[in-house]
């Protein structure tokens, strides 16, 4: 009798990582990049989002003072001239620090009263990159008024971890940044942006675009929060008085300095434009 030699099952294509992660499949990785949040999105009923973007990089507010005082109670360094530094960055990340608190306010001001239009559909759910810093001062605000929030997070080399106060089944993960970009526009009626660097000014750029070509409808609201932040780093009139936008691209912007004021405009814009859902919202 011959034996026959024992081989083992072929594995299905679409459960061989070999192929799913080959160049081959990048149309599959893509798609399951835009569906998977698709329908984790509809089974948690979310009609419309508020993006929140900011840096990576600003502390809470205990946690940049607890890391001065540690610097500064080591009287041994002090002649260090990188200690000295030291003390001069943390003094910085203390000074910015208010912007984490003020972000996670005003994300649990909006959720609360987000929380009061009902939870179908889920209206003007706070949504971020998933991140440290401005991201997760947006989730834990949501989370602190009882309500969801989402985290967009991306695949990177150095990136942290997605932080702890994202509702667990809105946690979506993304190797490609522009479907990670389709989900922060897709769903937006608000975008707040905090302090940030590049990231978050290319974030900032890649909303003013859609809005300024009318790929975005145009009573989406841009909110730049804390003048005295951007306009050192942006002189948004040079390039009204230059010709290169117009007066009315300017006027797709609005600012604001303190939580009340911020609420109170993105409150009354989204009473005035979109507290009717889109008739194409699919729960």
């Amino acid at each position: 009798m011959t034996l026959r030699s024992h081989r083992p099952s072929p594995k299905l294509m679409y459960r061989d990582p070999e192929f799913i992660e080959s160049p081959a499949a990048r149309p599959m990785r893509i798609m399951a990049e835009y569906f998977d949040p698709l329908t984790r999105l509809r089974r948690e009923h979310i009609g419309d989002t508020i993006v929140m973007f900011g840096s990576a990089r600003i502390l809470p507010q205990k946690r940049a003072i607890a890391k001065l005082q540690r610097l500064q109670s080591n009287k041994r360094a002090r002649k260090d001239p990188m200690h000295r530094a030291d003390i001069r960055a943390a003094k910085a990340n203390l000074e910015m620090s208010r912007y984490y608190e003020e972000a996670r306010e005003l994300a649990r001001r909006i959720t609360a009263w987000s929380l009061t239009l009902g939870e179908y559909p889920r209206r003007f759910v706070i949504c971020s990159g998933g991140g440290p810093g401005i991201m997760e001062a947006a989730n834990r605000g949501a989370s602190e008024a009882g309500g969801s929030s989402i985290g967009l997070s991306i695949q990177l080399p150095h990136e942290q971890e997605s932080n702890r106060y994202i509702s667990p089944q809105l946690n979506l993960f993304f190797h490609y940044f522009f479907m990670r970009k389709l989900w922060f526009a897709q769903l937006a009626k608000a975008l707040i942006v905090f302090p940030g660097g590049f990231g978050t000014m290319d974030e900032l750029w890649e909303m003013l675009t859609l809005l300024q070509t009318g790929k975005l409808p145009p009573h989406h609201l841009i909110l730049i929060y804390g003048r005295k932040y951007w306009d050192k780093v942006l002189n948004w009139r040079t390039m009204v008085n230059a010709g290169t936008i117009s007066e009315r691209e300017f006027k797709l912007l609005q600012f604001a300095d303190t939580v009340d004021e911020a609420f109170a405009r993105i409150r009354t814009g989204l009473e005035k434009y979109h507290l009717v859902l889109d008739s194409d919202w699919e729960g």
